[in-house]
């Protein structure tokens, strides 16, 4: 992981066992505190080495040999508390004896690791690396890649495709006469994407030139944003008529003159300036002069002066959008289809034959290929068709087709497609750089569940509690994701209701990137084990020895038998891919080659049993068996006491012995089939609960557990309905709660008004009777009702919740017709869906009600009066059961029926088939910029 990153983790790590583990740790105490300080006293300058390291590999050399001295510091504290905690069945004399000797032996190691701390240190004055900071200057090998990179805005591609509709897009934007003020516009999106292509199309466009007829300027920013060159660069091109020896006068000038100058003659000016990549806010408004304090203030340089001026900025993070103007939608770019990619590749590899479609079948084949690995990156299909097209012979195509990430890392230097996604990583932050190299574990095009991926990295320490600070660190974690999205690093698939990432992938060759990068820092070893017991394969070299982390995709008998040889391991994650079963008979190699492992991961590998030897895994943080078939744990799970995340689900029964976990903070046991008594109410540290039956939950003293934020309870409800809710009411700071009962059981009547943090509330089960609104959480924004059997209409109850945003009714969740919204009911809500509720034939909305409502969803046949009048609807799905209906006239009915006037030009359609052959419908708001804002 990036060094500084590293270095951090491996402080508060010491600190924290130094206290944990203050018997274990007496006698070499001082000299364990020692190297911790020598540690900071390295963490203050690295941040920098990091980024240095890129373009000097005297600086990547030091920070390498920091780095595995931190591997050893780790190690060697590690493998003493293992040994210390194997003592402890030994004599007492034996035992003394014994601690001694090892004390003696790791108090000799960290002395070791402290002289070479001081080696490295010297070694760096004696190789004249300067000190870190010293120095703004950008390094030769930088400043060529931006002088390669840097955009002009007549250099027009004459390859350019799919791009027709975000440019003339774009030009409404630019040049749409409603909106006087001076508006940003903003293109979003990874590198290589097509941001520059875009925005010089729409820059010489015909009707932007005669809009702008006299005033517009285009300016290349970069990471290495200088205001007063661009300034400059903008001044050349606005003030054409100015002479050289006044330009020349002009550069002798302070930066902050020139941005003076720049504002007095643009201010009665209709003007266009493009600003392209742009790399962060603080660029931003140094260009602009915006003041942090004022987020409204739309800058002093480029000003406002009510002549319909447009600025048009390229940036690979939509945060500095956003912060450009806040007013404006981003305009995010989308990865080609695949027809896109193949027509810009045929182009550009094929020449002279493209028209004719003539080209040889053979390379068609390999080209389509390599064109699928592209993933639609314009970028990398424009560098791979032009290496392609210098030699048409197969035997040529098909090296490239079988090597295509050397080839595509390669390919024109600097201006590689790995170059340029190369500097997204250099621009991340030092806690974000861990976070993405641990992207590089997961298979190609594999959907990965956030709320795994959270866990995974809490487990690994990429989060300090320093960085939490007061908020969990699941909540840290979802920012550090958001920011990765945002800067496009990882892509989004699907998003739940309230617009938070539930799933994400990566993009092959962002992957490639980060496989590159975690290979260069031990980061993990070898992915696929394809046949490690075939005679071509060496088994003792399957892994660095110093590597820290595997994933394995397939041959999981085979990797559980071959030699292991990396003893420091502290992550291994199984990957089951396909729909073939996958099992690892015998799990005892784990336990005895990794004895420091602190993340294992057999999601979806069927595992006959576990043996009691993983209880030996002391410093096990993360243990993820859910979909693996065990039935039982054994006790000796009891002894992980290390362990924060436990994931299973469908066990027989769950051992009593998790009371002892006292790490414990996200526990997951849904499906259990015996129900037994469990206590967990001595686990302080616990935020996360799912799965503890209605049963086990009531014996406990909810009242310990008071950092419980989230808690799901299933299975046979016969608790008493006051005792249930005075339990409930204990946990001062849930905020989810989820209820779900079996057939034969029915959910307690309920009182949740004092739960005064709780946010979310799903309820799943047969209710007597729907609690009444003053009985609900006060701060209730998310209800989903599923299986409740209320025979009256909820509406009249829930449409009085004052901060209710999201309302969820799900099969047989209502068994009448009709349901009825009066006037100001729902006064905040956003989303309304109902999902499987086909009887309901009709919903009644007054005048006034739900005004702030963006989304529906519900069933075709469903009549909803005044819909039309719902004027901030954005976004309408509709499911229709039949398999064979005719697709356009169920939305032009609808639209009709609702008294939707003139649709087409305001409404975009699409539809899809769901995973039952039922269709759904989406009807969504085209985005107009709206001008009275």
């Amino acid at each position: 992981m990036a060094t500084g990153a590293l270095i951090s983790f491996a402080v508060e790590r010491i600190g924290d066992m130094l206290i944990q583990e203050a018997n274990f740790f007496k006698g070499v105490r001082g000299q364990v505190e020692r190297l911790q300080s020598d540690l900071k006293a390295m963490q203050c300058f690295l941040e920098e080495a990091d980024k240095k390291q890129e373009e000097d590999p005297r600086v990547r050399d030091w920070v390498s040999a920091i780095r595995e001295a931190v591997y050893e510091a780790e190690d060697i504290i590690d493998m003493f508390i293992i040994n210390a905690q194997s003592l402890r069945t030994h004599s007492f004399p034996e035992r003394a004896f014994k601690k001694l000797i090892k004390r003696y032996k790791v108090g000799k190691k960290v002395e070791a690791i402290q002289l070479g701390l001081q080696d490295i240190s010297n070694r760096r004055e004696a190789l004249g690396i300067p000190n870190i900071g010293e120095g703004t200057s950008m390094s030769r090998s930088a400043q060529m890649l931006q002088d390669l990179r840097r955009s002009a805005p007549h250099a027009e591609e004459l390859l350019v495709v799919g791009l027709k509709k975000d440019v003339n897009k774009l030009v409404e934007q630019l040049i749409r006469g409603g909106d006087q003020r001076r508006r940003v516009i903003s293109l979003v999106g990874m590198g290589g994407i097509g941001k520059t292509t875009l925005a010089r199309k729409v820059y010489n466009h015909t009707k932007v030139l005669e809009h702008f007829p006299a005033c517009r300027a285009w300016a290349y920013v970069s990471q290495d944003c200088r205001p007063r060159d661009v300034y400059m660069q903008i001044i050349k091109q606005v003030c054409t008529s100015t002479k050289d020896q006044q330009v020349l006068e002009m550069e002798k000038l302070q930066e902050h003159e020139l941005g003076d100058f720049l504002h007095e003659h643009l201010k009665e000016k209709r003007y266009l300036i493009v600003l392209d990549d742009i790399w962060s806010c603080a660029d931003w408004d140094c260009l602009a002069k915006v003041s942090s304090n004022d987020p409204d203030c739309l800058g002093n340089v480029f000003p406002d002066g009510g002549k319909g001026s447009r600025i048009l900025l390229t940036t690979r993070h939509k945060d500095v959008a956003l912060q450009a103007d806040a007013r404006s939608i981003p305009q995010e770019m989308k990865l080609l289809s695949k027809q896109e990619s193949w027509d810009l590749f045929r182009r550009k590899a094929f020449l002279d034959h493209v028209e004719e479609d003539r080209y040889p079948p053979d390379l068609a084949k390999l080209g389509r290929e390599m064109v699928d690995k592209c993933n639609g990156l314009p970028l990398a299909i424009v560098v791979l068709g032009g290496l392609l097209s210098r030699n048409m012979s197969h035997t040529e195509w098909k090296k490239v087709h079988d090597n295509i990430s050397a080839y595509l890392a390669k390919e024109g230097s600097q201006t590689g497609v790995m170059t340029v996604l190369n500097l997204s990583y250099i621009d991340l932050p030092s806690y974000l750089k861990p976070c993405f190299l641990h992207l590089s574990l997961f298979p190609e095009d594999y959907v990965i569940s956030t709320r795994k991926l959270f866990l995974l990295w809490i487990a690994e320490g990429f989060v300090l509690s320093e960085q939490a600070g007061q908020q969990s660190m699941l909540v840290t974690v979802e920012v550090y994701l958001n920011e990765l999205v945002n800067r496009n690093l990882i892509q989004v698939v699907r998003m739940s209701v309230n617009a938070r990432v539930v799933e994400c992938r990566v993009h092959d060759l962002v992957r490639e990137l980060a496989i590159t990068k975690a290979k260069e820092q031990n980061f993990f070893g070898t992915h696929d084990i394809a046949d490690p017991l075939s005679s071509s394969t060496n088994n003792s070299s399957l892994f660095s020895s110093k590597c820290r982390r595997q994933s394995i995709y397939s041959d999981m008998e085979r990797y559980a038998s071959v030699e292991h040889s990396t003893p420091y391991l502290r992550s291994l994650l199984f990957f089951k891919l396909g729909r073939e079963t996958c099992r690892i008979s015998q799990l005892d190699f784990i336990g005895k080659c990794f004895k420091v492992l602190r993340v294992l991961d057999l999601e979806g590998v069927k595992v006959e049993s576990l043996p009691s030897i993983v209880g030996t895994l002391i410093h096990l943080r993360y243990l993820g068996l859910r979909h693996t078939g065990l039935k039982l744990l054994p006790p000796s799970i009891g002894n992980l006491r290390s362990l924060q995340t436990l994931d299973v689900n469908n066990l027989k029964q769950v051992p009593n012995v998790i009371w002892k976990i006292q790490n414990m903070r996200h526990l997951y046991m849904e499906g259990q089939k015996d129900v037994i008594p469990l206590q967990i109410d001595t686990l302080e540290n616990l935020q996360v609960l799912s799965g503890i039956t209605f049963e086990q939950w009531i014996v406990n003293n909810s009242s310990k557990l008071t950092c419980l934020r989230k808690l799901k309870l299933e299975g046979r409800c016969e608790v008493e309905g006051v005792k249930f809710s005075n339990s409930i009411a204990k946990l001062c700071g849930l905020k989810s709660l989820y209820l779900k009962t079996s057939y034969e059981s029915s959910i307690p009547s309920l009182a949740m008004n004092s739960c005064l943090h709780l946010s979310k509330l799903d309820i799943k089960g047969h209710m007597q009777k729907l609690l009444e609104t003053f009985q609900f959480p006060p701060n209730l924004s998310q209800l989903t009702l599923e299986g409740c059997k209320l025979d009256c209409d909820p509406m009249p109850i829930l449409e009085k919740l004052p901060n209710l945003l999201t309302l969820r009714l799900r099969a047989e969740s209502y068994l009448g017709t009709e349901m009825h919204v009066s006037a100001n009911g729902f006064p905040q809500l956003k989303v309304l869906q109902f999902f499987e509720l086909s009887k309901v034939i009709k919903l009644n909305i007054e005048n006034g009600a739900i005004p702030w409502l963006i989304q529906l969803h519900c069933h075709f046949s469903t009549r909803i009066s005044r819909v039309d009048k719902l004027t901030n609807l954005v976004e309408v799905k509709l499911v229709e059961d039949s398999k064979t209906i005719s697709v356009i006239p169920v939305w032009e009915k609808f639209l009709r029926r609702h008294g939707f006037s003139k649709y087409h030009l305001y409404w975009d359609i699409s539809w899809e088939t769901n995973i039952y052959g039922h269709i759904e419908f989406w009807i969504r708001r085209k985005k107009v910029l709206n001008h009275d804002q």
